[in-house]
């Protein structure tokens, strides 16, 4: 009976949703204009319509559906001083924090590895030139392994289980990390470099098992919690870039500057493990994680791979939809629904750590020479890692706003296609050491800052866009499943374009 006044109060009800289309009526993404929907009358979803009484704010709505009888028994609570925003914030922060410091520390990993640039030691005299590129590959390239295991753990692995054990292992190779600070390396180069990539493999690998599952954790909660984790994200480049600033201002020694560095990381860690920690003990949190205790693995899979596009209106479901429990997500629907974003994801990675660190740490100022603190000491921190992060960092806050193009819109991918110009804008600036390519056009520090600019910003706005939209388009019972194939194309994009950028520096 009651849910027969459920299915008529949808019937009746102006205020449904359209899935799958480019448009959501009462969706998040807001900014979804009519020129990205496809061709053909609109049908509206079953499994997203709902009762005018029920209708949220559009930054409430979550990703996931909470069950019914959850949703009706019990009044949805607030974000009591914003703590779950906060917390995803934070955590975000420290799901990106093991990478952006490596990388940010470039004066320090260069003092490690000066001995290398012996004349007579020429077989390894790279290391030093090309540490970004191999720290790049290092990173990625084991990420990918751990981030298929992390799908396959998905709904056999508690999530608590996968993001505490990943922020345990992530502390305890930073501690290692800041112990050799202070060891002296000088004798064994090579060898601390083995295990300085040793050592990034397994942090990036804890890494991406935190991000994935932490992603697929804010997709139980309302869009404002994606979006704080991927601010946070962002906004985690920009702290290590000040932090590594403020280091090399203070500290006289390179080696006091990166200890209270990589300290810093090892703290931000602990904090990370103490605010999700906290995170279940907020009753806006147990609300929405109800749903992992409450709700058995189903997944719904229809034989041929559509999903919401069929289902039919007025609350009624096709009834060629197959549910069944599983411990692996389906990966093909997924795959189907998810493969033009998928792409745009991929290649805008592939752009981006082609370009940064590789090539925009090693463009020089012009005037270099002139031996001003701008010009040696803190033209690559502002202008390299403080900018990028910082432009990145508003792109992703833009979304919260903005969200156009659609993701059924052609222009995406367009825009996505038009990043490539960046390669050549930093091949023909200031990038020094050069062996093959001798011409730089662009001689004047404005030319890099600007371009470094307009890459972070695309960087953080289209990616966003496109992670945020992933979820969207599958089925509510994937949504999990789809944070985390979203994130094997943004691991996919770095490790192709880590070996990319190798070629592309020995090519200078």
């Amino acid at each position: 009976m009651d849910g027969d006044r459920l299915q008529g109060g949808m019937q009746r009800s102006p205020l449904f949703k359209l899935c799958d289309c480019g448009f959501l009526a009462k969706s998040p993404i807001s900014g979804i204009s009519r020129s990205a929907l496809p061709p053909g009358p609109l049908k509206p979803c079953a499994s997203t319509m709902h009762h005018p009484a029920s209708s949220s704010p559009p930054d409430e709505e979550p990703l996931v559906k909470e069950p019914l009888g959850n949703r009706y028994n019990h009044q949805k609570p607030n974000d009591h001083l914003h703590g779950a925003y906060l917390i995803f914030f934070l955590l975000g922060i420290g799901s990106l924090l093991p990478w952006n410091f490596f990388i940010t520390a470039k004066h320090y990993w260069m003092y490690k590895l000066q001995n290398c640039s012996d004349p007579a030691r020429q077989g390894v005299s790279d290391l030093q030139d090309f540490f970004e590129s191999y720290i790049s590959i290092a990173s990625t390239v084991p990420s990918l392994l751990c981030l298929v295991g992390n799908f396959l753990l998905v709904n056999r692995v508690p999530a608590s289980v996968r993001i505490l054990s990943s922020l345990f292992v992530m502390l305890a190779v930073f501690l290692v990390i800041t112990v050799l600070v202070k060891v002296d390396t000088s004798a064994w180069t090579t060898a601390f470099f083995a295990l300085t990539m040793a050592c990034v493999a397994v942090v990036s690998s804890a890494s991406t098992v935190f991000t994935s599952s932490i992603f697929g954790l804010s997709s139980l909660f309302p869009m404002k919690n994606l979006q704080a984790l991927n601010s946070g994200q962002a906004m985690g480049g920009t702290i290590s870039a000040i932090a590594s600033m403020i280091d090399l201002a203070v500290a006289a020694d390179v080696t006091d500057s990166a200890l209270a560095y990589f300290l810093t990381a090892d703290i931000f860690i602990v904090i990370c493990v103490m605010v999700y920690l906290l995170l279940p003990r907020l009753e806006y949190s147990r609300y929405y994680m109800s749903s992992l205790k409450e709700s058995p693995a189903q997944t719904t899979v229809q034989p041929d791979s559509s999903t919401v596009d069929e289902a039919e209106p007025g609350g009624t479901t096709n009834t060629s939809f197959l549910t069944k429990t599983t411990s692996i997500p389906p990966l093909r629907p997924i795959l189907q629904k998810t493969a033009l974003l998928g792409f745009c994801l991929f290649y805008i990675f592939f752009i981006s750590i082609i370009v940064f660190p590789s090539l925009s740490s090693n463009i020089e100022s012009v005037s270099k020479s002139s031996g001003s603190p701008w010009s040696t000491k803190y033209f690559v921190p502002l202008t390299s890692f403080l900018l990028y992060n910082f432009a990145d960092w508003c792109g992703r806050q833009i979304t919260a706003w903005i969200q156009v193009p659609g993701p059924r819109s052609k222009l995406l991918p367009i825009l996505v296609l038009l990043r490539t110009i960046f390669l050549p804008l930093f091949i023909l600036s200031n990038y020094q050491p050069r062996a093959h390519i001798q011409m730089v056009v662009f001689n004047r520090d404005v030319y890099p800052v600007v371009f470094t600019a307009l890459l972070g910003l695309s960087n953080g706005y289209l990616g966003t866009l496109v992670i945020i939209y992933g979820p969207k388009i599958v089925p509510k019972e994937l949504a999990e499943a789809a944070g985390v194939v979203m994130t094997f194309y943004v691991v996919l994009g770095l490790a192709v374009g880590s070996a990319c950028s190798v070629l592309v520096v020995h090519l200078m």
